[in-house]
């Protein structure tokens, strides 16, 4: 008895052992586990760490070299080649003529390879062999069709390219010729032929940084052989407001340590300074032959006034400079603020970064009537003039310039395209579809949506629409997001210019079309969209419209709502809606005033149908865009109203600087009503 309970005992205990120690194997694999993990997470916040140290060293590195970049900037200009009117030169080379399969001619059936098949008996064999002569001469005779018909297409084909490379061939000359006489009119000291010379040298220019513009109103005074030119300048947004940037590990974020003013508002000023001397030396060292004794330089920064919020020409820099004087100047050693305001005895704004201004000196203005401005004027052929062909052409050249393989397409079979381009440049290039509008109107959103079908059918990875006229927002709409670029007219002009090419949209002197009467109340121009307003919820709404100058409404006539149907000039009008829609708005951006950057939809609630309501039954809420012919083109959604809010901006169209308009979607919403709205944009409310 006693032996059994031992034993029951020992296997007890036995079990309890095994127990034991399952468990502590149990907890030592926790225990490891636990430990991988920690030191798991160990590593990936180091990693994370690593990552967002390294980052905020990249960015300060590129803030640093940005700084260094501006800070280098005459010295590595001076560096760069002088402009030479040869640079402009086209070689009359033309591309061999390449006629493909149709170089080999269609080969000859060997009549050893037409042997008599079987034929045991006379008679069967010379059956046989008569078959072989009959397929050896039927075959002999498509061979002698074919081969006919390949020379026929052939001397087509070399027709055609022969006719091609004439083309071109003249198209080099005319453009050869063109350098020519310019530079011939350089020697004669003709004023149009300096100004054109002297422009294209600033134009074709590899000294400037990407992104500086390139802006030039300029004429020539040929007594005083003294060039007279107001030169845009970078704004202070050049100067970068951050200095560097630390990563702050125990808050995760990015510290950026901002740039002290004192050291912007120098290292700007050291820019314009830079900008100015730089223009002196390019314009100093293109000339050949002479033709300039000084230089009279303003330079300007496009930006709005302080004083009056319109945008405007605030000079900032300006200087004579005499060619005695400046050849004489070691451009790399000299401090650049020193030597424009010392050694040229320039003028220099003190507080460029508050765009505080400089009094110009003499004026293009001041010199005569021929001033040409952004290269516009002389003899650049007029876009809207020109022969559609030859405008292709011009686009195709562009691309070329650009460093692209570019040519034209077929009158027929083109397939929509008008350009055939393929940019060389890894992961970014590919191939290009280009289509040419050579318009005076606001393009229409379906020439776009043609474009995009184009490049889906033919596998592009992009689509270029170049024109001479605009795009309205519809287009834009439509091409956000997707692979698709749209080149306004003055877009055009500036890329021309900039790649040295000519080209210019209407006469110097050419005056302004006329402006239609306004249309009557309810009326709707050719031009015109029509925004359709709809959104869920019973509150009833007043859906109104501002025309502003920035943040101010224009005149208190220039706010449409249902006491005002439409503004003076009839751009703007209320219209009955049409369903799906609860209110519309018709707006002619192209009638819109020219001093008007804004174009603001707003939404308040009706007092006097619902005293009581507010937004917060005002959500899903959208805009949709139609063109003239009432089809819908776009969708903008809106921000949903809140609890205790009255009046909400939906949204605004922005004028861009090319004469497009962008939405930008609103939100900000007023506890007091349409008459607190009003009251922030201007309006003045009884």
């Amino acid at each position: 008895m006693s032996r059994r309970s031992t034993g029951l005992v020992g296997v007890w205990a036995e079990m309890q052992r095994q127990q034991q120690r399952q468990l502590e194997a149990d907890a030592r694999r926790r225990r490891e586990q636990e430990r991988q993990e920690r030191a798991y997470q160990r590593r990936v916040a180091q990693s994370h760490r690593e990552y967002r140290q390294a980052e905020a060293r990249r960015r300060t590195e590129e803030l640093d070299a940005r700084v260094a970049s501006l800070r280098g900037l005459l010295a590595a200009g001076c560096r760069a080649p002088a402009f030479r009117a040869a640079s402009l030169l086209r070689a009359e080379e033309v591309q061999p003529f390449s006629p493909g399969p149709l170089a080999h001619p269609v080969p000859l059936p060997n009549p050893h390879h037409y042997q008599a098949q079987g034929g045991w008996t006379a008679s069967r064999r010379a059956q046989a062999e008569a078959e072989a002569r009959a397929r050896f001469e039927h075959d002999l005779h498509a061979a002698r069709a074919a081969e006919a018909q390949r020379l026929h297409q052939l001397e087509a084909y070399r027709r055609e390219y022969e006719q091609w490379a004439e083309a071109r061939r003249s198209e080099v000359r005319r453009h050869n010729a063109g350098i020519a006489e310019v530079t011939e009119g350089v020697r004669r000291r003709d004023p149009e032929s300096v100004v054109a010379y002297f422009s294209a040298a600033l134009y074709a220019s590899t000294a400037w940084p990407e992104g500086f513009p390139r802006q030039v109103s300029a004429a020539y005074d040929a007594a005083a052989r003294q060039l007279v030119l107001d030169w845009e300048m970078p704004g202070p947004e050049v100067v970068p407001e951050t200095k560097s940037v630390r990563y702050m590990p125990g808050t995760d974020q990015d510290k950026e340590t901002p740039r002290p003013v004192g050291q912007r508002r120098a290292l700007y000023r050291e820019v314009l300074a830079q900008c100015a001397l730089l223009v002196l030396h390019e314009l100093f060292a293109a000339d050949e032959s002479a033709a300039l004794d000084a230089v009279a330089l303003n330079g300007f920064v496009d930006a709005p006034d302080p004083a009056t919020g319109r945008r405007t020409h605030i000079h900032l820099v300006t200087v004579m400079a005499p060619r005695s004087t400046f050849t004489g100047l070691r451009l790399e050693q000299v401090d650049a603020v020193s030597c424009l305001t010392d050694a040229l005895r320039g003028q220099l704004a003190a507080r460029p970064d508050q765009l505080s201004p400089v009094r110009p000196g003499r004026r293009p203005q001041e010199v005569g009537d021929q001033v040409v401005t952004h290269g516009d004027g002389g003899e650049e052929p007029d876009l809207y003039e020109m022969d559609p062909l030859a405008f292709e052409s011009l686009v195709a050249e562009l691309f070329r310039a650009m460093g692209m393989q570019a040519v034209t397409t077929q009158r027929s079979n083109d397939g929509g395209v008008d350009v055939d381009a393929l940019d060389p440049a890894p992961i970014r290039g590919g191939k290009i579809v280009v289509q040419v509008k050579r318009y005076r109107n606001t393009v229409p959103p379906t020439a776009v949506r043609d474009l995009y079908g184009t490049v889906q059918d033919v596998g592009a990875n992009k689509g270029v629409l170049v024109t001479t006229s605009k795009f309205g927002p519809g287009s834009h709409t439509f091409a956000h997001g997707k692979p698709l670029e749209l080149v306004s007219g003055s877009e055009l002009v500036d890329l021309l210019h900039r790649h040295g090419l000519r080209g210019r949209l209407g006469g110097a002197g050419r005056a302004a079309p006329a402006r239609p009467a306004p249309p009557g109340p309810g009326a709707r121009p050719d031009d015109s969209n029509v925004l359709g307003m709809s959104w869920s919820g019973d509150v009833a709404l007043d859906v109104c419209a501002l025309v502003c100058r920035g943040t101010r409404v224009l005149s208190d006539d220039h706010f449409v709502f249902y006491n005002n149907p439409q503004t003076p000039d009839g751009s703007v009008g209320a219209l009955p809606a049409a369903p799906p829609d609860r209110a519309a708005i018709r707006v002619s951006f192209e009638a819109l005033p020219e001093e008007a950057d804004r174009f603001v939809l707003v939404a308040a609630v009706d007092p006097e149908t619902d005293p009581e309501a507010d937004l917060s039954g005002f959500t899903d809420a959208r805009i949709r865009l139609l063109d003239p012919a009432m089809t819908e083109i776009g969708r903008l959604e809106v921000s949903d109203g809140r609890p205790g809010e009255t009046a909400l901006v939906l949204g605004s169209f922005r004028r861009r600087p090319n004469g497009d308009w962008d939405f930008v979607l609103g939100g900000r919403g007023y506890t007091g009503g349409l008459e607190q709205l009003l009251r922030d944009h201007g309006v003045e409310v009884e």
